[in-house]
Parts: structure tokens; sequence; C-alpha cells
């Protein structure tokens, strides 16, 4: 019946804009609040339309959120300036939150959901038919999910900072992302406590205020499946964890294989520090579409990524990384260019632009390239050495056979694992943890030139233990002749859980004493390493509490408390020969 009221009044006139809607047209815009979206279930979902205060038809742009449709233009500045650049604005709760009907099951509706309200959009006597998506983080993945149901409306999106497959959004190297615990603390359990009427924090703030409190405790429960906190608010939490990652219930989240289902123009998105899942997701998907459009003269898909953390991509700092002022960019800008022309047919030049940007750290500089990963990239081996098996600090050299030990060892303690000193990400000085009994650490020379390392990043590490299983971490720093060491990336591309070696459903328990050999394939950057500089790589056992802890017993910590202390041998020489593999670009 609202959606009716609402057609037939816009026709008539602008009447129906009082009140704070006419305030608003001051502002170019007017805003239809709370309009309702059937969804083909019969739930009806929520959304505020924004739209240019003149009457016509226009392209459209819908963003669905989990965060609430009336916080959304509080921050971000897009929704404000769209309607003066002629579009219409779709801002919708997705189900089950806040205004909208429907329970709440993180990512599960969105795709058909997405589907519907981007077909309901076109419909509406505001629009031209013409649909676009954007939105960061979940706003992000939503679209993904949408796409893959291939809406005929849908002409463009913009999904930024977001996934490519849920083994590397829910899980990373077979380990859980321990994030989602804060996630749903901080963001989703709070609406739910009041669509429930239940006890415990109610907003963002109170909720923020309970985490420093309780987040010690809640990040170290265990085992992870009967942490009492968020039973009632959000048992598609402990869904989630009965699920490993290579269980083929996790299907209805992957994107990879899908692309050739996608047919609108998609604009990737992400940052160097980004959280794991965003670098991979930008780049993956960005292949997976060129693949899929092999052979279109225009295949209508670029990626883009910066030096950026999640969210921050007007910062010129990640940490305590200054990367200059031509770090930030003008995301607003960015969103209406590639509408303008993919929506509005506007001839702006952007499919005469090179189809990848990339920031490039160090030299602080933006480069376009035609492809990725870079074809003239050199696949470059530096193997991890030691003087002794003692050795806390060991060495990284271009030839192979140069380690005077055959193996370094590190101790790997469940209840005492090696933790993030710092509570953001971001580049941070890791130097501290270089010298500890749970921490390997091999350094280069220093540099002689400056070597840009840009792409994929391998590392084959050949390890045994006295446990049933153990996690890897494997980690590419910068080291500055002052001893600063700077992460290249945030933690989550270079672990990987020896069980889950093969990626099997069950997991692959170690026979103690038996070397293993464990790849880690997931890491990219795009890093100069200035002249003097050293490349360190770091390895442990784990980096808590960014992911789940490894028992090490060979039982799951979903499911068992009791862990088990384990020592670690990285081997070093001959067939066992421990390296990294970097791409190095020729003459940088």
């Amino acid at each position: 019946m609202l959606v009716g009221v609402v057609v037939i009044y816009f026709r008539l006139s602008n009447s129906l804009f009082e009140g704070e809607s006419k305030k608003n047209a001051q502002d170019g815009y007017v805003v239809l609040n709370d309009v309702a979206v059937p969804m083909r279930d019969g739930v009806t979902l929520r959304a505020d339309v924004w739209l240019p205060s003149k009457e016509g038809r226009f392209p459209t742009l819908v963003y669905r959120t989990p965060y609430g449709k009336q916080d959304a233009p509080k921050e971000w500045t897009t929704f404000a300036k769209l309607p003066g650049r002629g579009y219409a604005v779709v801002i919708q709760d997705v189900r089950g939150r806040y205004a909208s009907e429907g329970a709440f099951e993180p990512y599960r509706n969105e795709g058909k959901d997405g589907y519907d309200t981007i077909e309901w959009a076109a419909r509406q006597p505001w629009s031209d038919g013409n649909v676009g998506t954007f939105g960061l983080s979940y706003p992000g993945a939503v679209q993904w999910l949408a796409a893959v149901e291939n809406p005929p409306h849908l002409k463009a999106m913009i999904p930024a900072m977001t996934f490519s497959t849920p083994r590397n959004f829910f899980y990373s190297g077979g380990v859980f992302d321990g994030s989602w615990l804060e996630w749903t603390w901080m963001n989703i359990a709070p609406d739910a406590r009041v669509r429930m009427h239940l006890e415990g924090p109610r907003t963002y703030e109170a909720a923020k205020a309970a985490w420093k409190q309780e987040h010690a405790r809640m990040e170290g429960f265990l085992p992870l499946r009967d942490l009492p906190d968020l039973k009632q608010v959000a048992p598609f939490y402990y869904e989630w964890l009965a699920h490993p990652p290579a269980d083929l219930w996790w299907d209805w989240a992957e994107l990879r294989g899908k692309y050739d289902r996608v047919h609108c123009a998609v604009l990737n998105f992400s940052g160097w520090y980004d959280e794991t899942y965003g670098p991979d997701g930008a780049a993956t998907n960005y292949d997976g579409l060129l693949a899929a459009r092999r052979g279109s003269r225009d295949r209508a898909t670029r990626t883009i990524i910066g030096p950026w953390t999640h969210g921050a991509q007007d910062a010129r700092k990640s940490g305590e990384r200054d990367f200059g002022p031509t770090a930030p960019i003008d995301y607003d800008e960015l969103i209406v260019r590639w509408m303008d022309h993919y929506l509005r047919g506007v001839d702006n030049g952007i499919e005469k632009e090179a189809p990848v940007r990339i920031f490039v750290m160090g030299t602080n500089a933006w480069r376009d390239e035609r492809e990725w990963p870079l074809r003239r990239a050199q696949a470059t081996a530096w193997y991890l050495g030691a003087d002794s098996a003692s050795d806390r600090v060991g060495r990284l050299t271009r030839a192979a056979g140069e380690s005077r030990a055959g193996s370094a060892s590190f101790v790997s303690d469940p209840a005492h694992p090696v933790s993030d000193p710092y509570d953001s990400y971001g580049a941070h000085d890791y130097r501290a943890l270089a010298g500890r009994e749970d921490v390997l650490a091999f350094d280069s020379a220093p540099i002689a030139k400056d070597t840009e390392v840009t792409g994929p990043i391998t590392a084959e590490m050949y390890v045994s233990g006295d446990v049933k299983d153990c996690d890897l971490w494997v980690r590419l720093l910068d080291v500055a002749p002052d001893g600063t060491a700077l992460n290249l990336m945030s933690p989550g591309l270079d672990v990987l859980r020896a069980s889950y070696r093969d990626a099997t459903v069950q997991p692959e328990l170690l026979a103690p004493g038996t070397i293993y050999k464990l790849t880690l394939n997931r890491m990219l950057t795009s890093n100069t390493f200035r002249k003097g500089h050293r490349i360190r790589v770091q390895v442990s056992g784990a980096f808590y509490p960014h992911f789940s802890r490894n028992l090490q017993t060979g039982e799951s910590e979903m499911v068992s408390k009791e862990s088990r202390v384990g020592h670690i041998v990285v081997h070093l020489e001959g067939q066992h020969a421990s390296r990294i593999v970097l791409p190095v670009i020729p003459g940088s």
C-alpha cells in the first residue's frame, strides 16, 4: 500500500515532499523514507529513496546495508552528492536489520533480495530502468551476491573492499577469522537485542564499551562453539563454526566459477592493507571476469588497489606508513564517473583507461597496467638459511645451499600464542618480535638497489614437528636501515593450517617427525624495497587474535579446549630448502 501511495503522489506533484524532505530539497534532493520493497517470499524490506528535486526518471543506484540506512548518509558523503548529479538513490536495510522485516542471516539472502531490490527499483516511476550498485565491505559483498543472480536491469556495480570466496573470507588458509567475533558483537548484536527484547548492549556505543571489558575473555574462550555471549543474538555465528572451509555448505557464497553469470560493468576496488579478503577479492574477481569475457570488445571491468586500510581510501597514511599526498582518492567521483559511463552513456574516457591501476608502495606512486598479474614480473626465489639451528634471526639469500644449518625451529604454544601488539590494521613496526623463542626471522643483506615486488607471492616451506597439527604464518616485512620492520599486508593471506594443506574437508593430520611441504600462495603486494633496506621473512605458529588458535592436538578449537605445546622445525637445505618466491619487476 505504501508503494502505491508513493507512486500516485510522485506522479501528481512534488507536494509529497514536505517537512524534512522540503528542507532537503534546498540541497537539490528530496527523500522518501521507509519505502516498502517487497521480496519474492512476502518479506518487506524498507528503504530511503533519495531523488533529484526536479521531476523525471533517473538512473538509479542501489546501496544495501546491515548497518542502518539512517546512518549511511552520516558516514559517507556520496549520498548527498548523487541526486545533484542526476541519480536516484535507494538506501536499504537488508533483511532482518533495523526497519526491514525477516531474520538476519549474514550474506545468505543477499543474492535473491538484491535481485528483487534491483528489479523493483527499475520499475519505479522515478527510475529510467538503468540500475547500478555501490558500497564497501558488506555493502560491497551484497553486490556480488546479487550480480551472480543476473538481474536484467543491473548495468554497473562498484563492489569495494570485498571478497571472492568464503574460503578466504570466513576462513583463511583453513583458519577461522577471529574478526567475525568482534564484527558480530559490535555491529549485529545490538540491533538484534532491540528486536528480540534481550538484555545487553543495545547500541554501537554500548557494545564498544562492553567490548573493552570483555574482548580478552571472549577472544580466548574455548571451545569456540560454547561461547555463550552470542547464542541468542547470532545463531549464524555458530553455524559458521560448524562448517570447515572446504565443506560444500559454503558454496552458496562462492563467486569463483560464476563470473559468466555477471553481465554488468564491474569496478573492483581494494587496498594493500585492506582486510585479508579485500586485495585477494579485487584481484581474483577481476581475473575471473576477464576470463569469462574473453573476446568481448569492452570487457567492462577494472581493478584499483591502493595503499589503504579497510574503508580508508581518503587517507594518505596506513598505520605508521605515510604514502604521500597522492595516495587518497576521490571515492565519490570514482563512483559517479563509472556510473555516468555505464548507466548514462557519457563519453568520459572510462573505456580507454588502463584496466589495472595500482599504488606502488615505497616509491609511493600510482601506476597503470594492462594486466594482472604483471607478465613482466620475474619469479625470484629467496632461500631461508641459518648459521646454527639455534639462530632466532637467520639469513635470506638468492642462492640455495648457503645455509650452514639444516634447520631452525621455534616453539608454538597455543596457551601463549604470538600476538599482534597492535589493535589496528595498516603498517606497523614488528621489529620487537624478532629474537623470540616462538618466532623465526630471516633477513636479506641490505638491498643494493631499489627493488620492486609487485604481484602474487609464494612461500614454499618444509616443516616437521612433534604435534599432530600446526598453523604456519609466513609474513613479509620491509626492514629499514634503522631497524623499523613494517608488514606489507594485513594478517590472513600469510597463514596456512598444516592439516588444510590440500584443502580437504577432513583434516590431514601430521605424523611427528615427518617433513611436509606447506605452500602459501595467496600473499600479494606492490612494494619497492629501497636501497639499503632488507627483506625479512617472519615465521611463527600464531598471530593472535586475528585468527583462531590451532590447539595442535589434532582436535579442532571449535569443539575442544585442550592444547599442546609444539616444537616446529623449518628445514633449510637440500630438497627441503624452504624459500619465498617474489615477483620482481625488471628495471626497478
